[in-house]
């Protein structure tokens, strides 16, 4: 009886711990707004609405773009290398980077990412004045945003 009132005891003292520290963790960073959309003009690869989402942990982020861009042949997981440059309003550039994409069928539109990225607090990040260098089966295509993105650019904590 002694045995199981002290595995009781440690039972609680662990969820005490546990149910504390939960309390006293930080708060998740988070980025506002997390989906903005832009028109963007890709030359001869065609132009219309792009959607990117932006997600934060820490100094760490991320961004997904759904591209105004049809694939005019189907693409395979992880095929295509991208670049994606914002505009920082505290100066300079802010870049996004990988080689990450779902498949993509025929006519559907491109999507990349997740695109990692390194952000401080209180950047300020917008589409307008950067670009998406996408390359594919070894072709290039930039995108350009013909304006800036709605409802405003990325705000990191």
């Amino acid at each position: 009886m002694k045995g199981k009132r002290i595995g009781t005891g440690a039972a609680l003292a662990v969820g005490t711990l546990a149910a504390t520290a939960l309390a006293f963790a930080p708060a998740a960073l988070a980025v506002t707004p997390d989906t903005a959309t832009i028109t963007a003009d890709c030359g001869a690869f065609g132009s219309g609405e792009a959607t990117l989402v932006a997600t934060q942990d820490g100094t760490a982020a991320t961004v997904t773009v759904t591209s105004a861009i049809a694939a005019p042949i189907p693409l395979s997981e992880d095929s295509i290398t991208s670049t994606l440059t914002f505009v920082n309003g505290n100066g300079g550039t802010t870049v996004f980077t990988g080689t990450e994409n779902p498949a993509i069928a025929t006519g559907d539109p491109v999507t990349v990412g997740p695109l990692s990225g390194t952000v401080a607090s209180g950047d300020s990040l917008e589409s307008y004045g950067g670009s998406l260098q996408i390359v594919v089966l070894g072709i290039t295509v930039t995108c350009t945003a013909t304006g800036p993105q709605s409802p405003g650019p990325f705000v990191f904590d």
